[in-house]
């Protein structure tokens, strides 16, 4: 049995980007956990709203079947306010507690800052220095962030690695159909039919009819 975190900056974004690899890790009897950075707050998120995205959320894992989902408040497109030492070391505890042998985690060449925040923090949380080693580091893309970026060497989402995720497709679109705040129609990219497309591209590179696309950033055998 392998454990598994996804680090996701903003509800729904593990579900964008691994949601299928989440239902199928679970289907094979593997302990997936989800750790969410941050949450709206007012006066850019009202309340009602915060309160329905969390309930969202916490049905999407449900039906994903999450272990268990870690909320660690910090302000949503706020990130940078935030010093650097505490998002960190929350981070970090997250991880120790869990002691996962696989984390995802948001690309780098994001759009929205708190995806490169999250994900530097990350990096930082899972450093190969500490008792417990996580064996396996990817990113992954979400769709209205990874593609909408200054385009440049830094910035491209080039992946390496492909899950087939075939058996889990409908599985994923049903978690994300929980998220009726987040959702917009095609051609929007937080679309279910943008999702699916996505899906369907990145089988056809890989030879399957649907897979999820990382980059395999660091992985000790």
């Amino acid at each position: 049995m392998k454990k598994i975190l996804i680090v996701a900056p903003h509800a729904d974004d593990e579900v964008l980007g691994v949601g299928g690899t989440i239902a199928k890790n679970v289907t094979e009897g593997n302990e997936v956990y989800v750790c969410v950075v941050t949450h709206g707050v007012e006066p850019l998120f009202s309340k009602e709203t915060e309160r329905q995205v969390r309930e969202e959320t916490l049905k999407a894992h449900e039906l994903l079947g999450i272990k268990k989902t870690y909320f660690l408040e910090y302000p949503a497109v706020m990130l940078e306010q935030v010093e650097r030492y505490k998002l960190n070391g929350s981070i970090l505890d997250v991880v120790q507690k869990i002691e996962p042998d696989e984390v995802y985690i948001p690309h780098v060449g994001d759009m929205q800052k708190d995806h490169q925040i999250v994900n530097e923090a990350v990096m930082v949380a899972v450093r190969p220095k500490y008792e417990h080693k996580v064996y396996a580091v990817y990113a992954y893309e979400t769709l209205s962030e990874t593609e909408w970026n200054i385009p440049n060497t830094i910035n491209a989402f080039i992946p390496t690695v492909y899950h087939d995720i075939s058996g889990f497709l409908e599985k994923k679109k049903q978690a994300l159909s929980c998220f009726k705040t987040q959702l917009s129609e095609f051609p929007n990219p937080r679309s279910l039919k943008a999702v699916d497309a996505l899906a369907k591209y990145r089988g056809s590179t890989a030879g399957v009819r649907a897979a999820e696309a990382f980059v395999l950033i660091r992985e000790i055998r």
